[in-house]
């Protein structure tokens, strides 16, 4: 019986890593706000990160959380570092790309829990009065973390996050 046992348990495990070698080599998680006011008046919130505390989900998990500011004062070069609690680890963002009103585009360099290198944008369009804003991450996705992505859904995990920040965005953007 615990043969039996054995045998299924190993060929689980196989099955488990098959059908992650099948899933795709990158990942992106994308959320999208409306949000009533001009990108004028949104782009200068998202393009300077002594802002991102005020709508940034993460910031809020931990007060405590180390900030180091470096680079520009804002758009290309300004860079921001983190060093928080185990939910929030640690990493450095910084912007490579800033084309006002409508996209910064930033390298994102996870340190801790998991070391990983990805690319985080945020797109501006207007619309009539308001502003359709798309926050997205994406980036390879090594063997790793495809396994792990069978078991917890990086997209609703991000997701959750990515909509309480455009949340935020929203309600600092229409005072």
């Amino acid at each position: 019986m615990l043969k039996i046992l054995a045998i299924v348990v190993v060929v689980l495990i196989v099955a488990i890593l098959i059908y992650a070698a099948t899933k795709p080599d990158l990942f992106r998680v994308q959320r999208s706000a409306s949000i009533n006011a001009p990108p004028e008046k949104i782009f200068p919130v998202v393009n300077d990160l002594h802002r991102h505390s005020a709508w940034s989900p993460w910031d809020k998990k931990d007060p405590a959380m180390k900030r180091t500011y470096s680079g520009a004062a804002s758009g290309k070069g300004a860079v921001y570092e983190w060093d928080g609690n185990k939910e929030i680890g640690k990493g450095r963002m910084e912007i490579t790309e800033s084309m006002p009103p409508s996209t910064v585009v930033m390298a994102m360099h996870f340190i801790r829990p998991f070391e990983a290198h990805n690319t985080a944008e945020l797109t501006l369009d207007p619309s009539g009065d308001s502003t359709h804003v798309t926050w997205s991450i994406y980036g390879p996705q090594p063997y790793l973390a495809k396994v792990m992505h069978i078991f917890f859904d990086m997209d609703s995990m991000i997701g959750k996050e990515f909509e309480t920040g455009l949340a935020n965005l929203k309600a600092i953007a229409e005072k």
